[in-house]
């Protein structure tokens, strides 16, 4: 796949990027932490994009930290660069449907990245964890508020004081996955869903994606304010419009994303 950090590939309205660091384990350094990050950002900015996948290799997701430089480090949001905190709000910020497809290990800032994709399709073959307790670190990725939120305290909890790892089968009954994929199968799975997503309007999916958001970081009443702003503004769209009388004729709507 070359020798840049982070690969692209457009497949119809889905946007394929790939982590490429495999003799590494793709673990997450800066440089490829920050290639991904602008890979992101040139996605969600493109009108023709509609859903992007972030993948590894069949053999590894993301390992987590580039733990080589971890002893030449002082603080741990040194090595979570670009500047820290600043990496995961450039994930988060994205507008765009994110679909992680995971195949082998997805660990530490690994498994925090695909916690912040908005849905995870997994290989057979995966397997999550939070590992940092075992190097004397705490998660500084999210995975601390999000597993909270999606697993409850007493799972969230196990998890990060363990530092043990579950498979692909533990992380679909606790709801961190939405589908199990065959060993072979696992990409062309998650490019399906994403096209799936993709055929819907644009403007509409990142609104949803926005009211969802909302119910993690806010409380009902304001959750709730949030996707009444969202749907007025969805009302008031060219593509309801347009869906609604592409429903009517009976046809395929033509969203234009306005």
């Amino acid at each position: 796949m070359g020798d840049a950090p982070v690969t692209a590939e457009r497949h119809d309205a889905v946007e394929l990027l790939r982590l490429n660091r495999p003799r590494e384990r793709n673990a997450l350094s800066p440089e490829l932490m920050a290639a991904l990050a602008d890979e992101l950002e040139r996605a969600d900015a493109d009108p023709e994009a509609r859903c992007i996948v972030i993948a590894g290799t069949d053999e590894v997701f993301a390992s987590g930290a580039d733990v080589r430089v971890l002893p030449d480090r002082n603080h741990i949001d040194d090595v979570l660069q670009p500047s820290g905190a600043e990496f995961w709000r450039r994930v988060t910020g994205c507008r765009t449907p994110l679909i992680a497809a995971v195949s082998g290990y997805a660990l530490g800032p690994g498994f925090e990245l695909a916690l912040a994709c908005d849905m995870v399709v997994a290989s057979e073959s995966a397997a999550f964890g939070q590992p940092e307790i075992t190097l004397g670190m705490v998660p500084g990725g999210g995975a601390t508020q999000r597993l909270t939120r999606t697993l409850g305290k007493q799972r969230a909890m196990e998890l990060i004081l363990t530092g043990r790892r579950i498979n692909a089968q533990t992380a679909e009954r606790w709801g961190l996955v939405n589908r199990i994929s065959k060993r072979r199968a696992w990409l062309a799975d998650s490019l399906e869903l994403a096209a799936v997503v993709s055929l819907g309007s644009p403007l509409a999916a990142q609104l949803a994606k926005q009211a969802v958001r909302a119910a993690e970081e806010t409380g009902l009443s304001a959750g709730l304010e949030e996707e009444r702003r969202l749907h007025e503004r969805a009302m008031a769209s060219e593509d309801r419009v347009e869906g609604v009388t592409a429903f009517l004729e009976q046809r395929r709507p033509r969203f234009s994303g306005r």
